[in-house]
């Protein structure tokens, strides 16, 4: 028997799961812009970090989409040897199998700043700006709050392969800078 608490969750889920997942396609049909936030962290980076950025998402039929995004995040790697800044422009092809869960998969470009530690740019290792692609795969539930306004939430993983300095001191050997991302946000119909 369920406990009370659960009595409510499941009939919450009893009742709206069916309207959200036969909600009429053409009210998903359109362009949405909106910011999204999200929690990231590499294999190999020290504890969790924030992304920020701005999603545009275009719902070309029911059932397949496109998005774009740029954002800001940041890590460190190596005992605080390597503070790593990304801006990554990506590109996401979306397919919906049931109108408000989508899977995707893309790539994009990360230009990354690796800013050394004093101690590093001291003994001559300077900072460095690069260009580096990745891909993406992308799992998630998009929600209709209003005709005009959606909230998504999804799960990325990130293949990004970074090539670090050899650094005394700093175990970056080997470091993986792979990474997955939960994100939220809230899209608006243009």
């Amino acid at each position: 028997m369920f406990k009370t608490s659960y009595t409510g969750i499941l009939l919450a889920i009893i009742v709206f799961l069916p309207m959200l997942l036969f909600s009429p396609a053409r009210c998903q049909i359109g362009a949405h812009i909106g910011p999204h936030f999200g929690i990231q962290k590499s294999q190999d980076a020290e504890g969790s970090n924030y992304l920020i950025g701005v999603t545009l998402r275009l719902r070309l039929l029911s059932a397949i989409g496109a998005e774009g995004d740029i954002g800001y995040r940041q890590e460190k790697f190596g005992s605080d040897a390597v503070t790593v800044q990304s801006w990554p422009i990506t590109f996401t092809g979306l397919l919906y199998p049931l109108p408000v869960i989508y899977g995707g998969l893309g790539g994009g470009w990360y230009g990354t700043t690796f800013d050394y530690a004093d101690v590093y740019n001291d003994a001559g290792i300077t900072d460095e700006t690069m260009r580096k692609f990745g891909w993406h795969l992308a799992a998630g539930v998009e929600l209709p709050a209003s005709p005009s306004v959606k909230l998504f939430g999804d799960i990325r993983y990130v293949f990004l392969n970074y090539k670090f300095k050899e650094l005394p001191g700093a175990v970056l050997d080997g470091a993986d800078a792979n990474f997955y991302s939960l994100n939220f946000g809230i899209l608006f119909h243009l």
